[in-house]
């Protein structure tokens, strides 16, 4: 059969292989976009390279645990937009590629991308999909007596907790990993707040409260209560918890004798990515049907 100048525009957008290639493909696969690029793949003539350049700042975030629950893995796989972040083979990939890492203990994202079948198998989904898709970070965690808690909320935040002691149970770890999802803490304990963080915040209430016209120990009660307000909001253990906030978390966790919250993770799809401008429904919906 014929094969059409677009036909082979298409193809090369969604596999970077040259022209000559392309059409060769076509002709044998008769036109069938998706068998040509099987064929060029099982030559190794599809270049999933093309597309990693591209910004993949949508995509899923997945955890995996042990059967004892005394490991946990969360695992960030982007891609470029929603709509393949859908996708079940995507989805498929992020599910098997943390239960691989969870399995062979894997601490970053890096032993997996270094595992011949697992890039294999991510370069044929670039090829099939037309998007850049990449195993952006892993984080592993282990505790000897005690449990590690895992929560997903929309597949676009993950949470491990890890808590230390015997008493520590899969439903207290579910729930304090809800609670970060839910409230971003940035360290376990107030004590854990950095001198630096400390002295600059201090700085800013100095200033804030300058021009209050108080006697400076009043001025100084003020900031050390401000400050330690400041230290529970941004602690763990001194935020309300989310299902019950006539109580902390600390208050929560101290009712369960000896256990600890020794470490946290938590994984928000595309943090820290510079993403382009948001393109227009109509137009995102284009590329996707021209594989771009």
């Amino acid at each position: 059969m014929a094969i059409s100048a677009q036909q082979v525009k298409e193809l090369r957008e969604r596999t970077g292989a040259g022209m000559m290639e392309c059409k060769t493909v076509l002709t044998e696969a008769d036109g069938d976009l998706e068998a040509a690029i099987d064929l060029l793949r099982a030559r190794g003539l599809a270049k999933a390279d093309k597309k990693a350049s591209r910004v993949a700042a949508e995509g899923v975030i997945v955890t995996a645990l042990s059967g004892d629950q005394k490991r946990g893995v969360v695992l960030e796989v982007n891609c470029e937009t929603d709509f393949v972040a859908k996708n079940e083979d995507f989805l498929a990939l992020a599910k098997d590629c943390v239960e691989q890492a969870l399995t062979q203990g894997f601490k970053e994202a890096g032993a997996l991308l270094a595992d011949a079948g697992v890039e294999e198998r991510r370069k044929g989904l670039v090829s099939k999909l037309g998007e850049n898709i990449s195993l952006r970070r892993l984080q592993h965690l282990q505790v000897k007596e005690g449990v590690i808690g895992a929560y997903i909320h929309g597949g676009r935040i993950g949470v491990l907790v890890a808590l230390e002691g015997q008493a520590a149970t899969g439903e207290l770890g579910r729930d304090v990993a809800m609670h970060v999802a839910a409230a971003r803490p940035e360290v376990i304990h107030p004590g854990q707040v950095s001198p630096e963080r400390l002295a600059r915040e201090k700085d800013i209430l100095i200033a804030q409260a300058a021009d209050s016209g108080k006697a400076a120990d009043i001025i100084e009660k003020m900031i050390s209560g401000r400050l330690n307000k400041l230290l529970n909001e941004i602690a763990l253990t001194g935020q309300p918890f989310v299902k019950d906030p006539d109580r902390s978390v600390g208050q929560l966790v101290q009712g369960f004798p000896g256990v600890e919250v020794l470490e946290f993770v938590r994984f928000e799809v595309g943090e820290g990515i510079e993403k382009a401008p948001a393109a227009d429904f109509a137009t995102e919906v284009m590329a996707q049907v021209r594989g771009s």
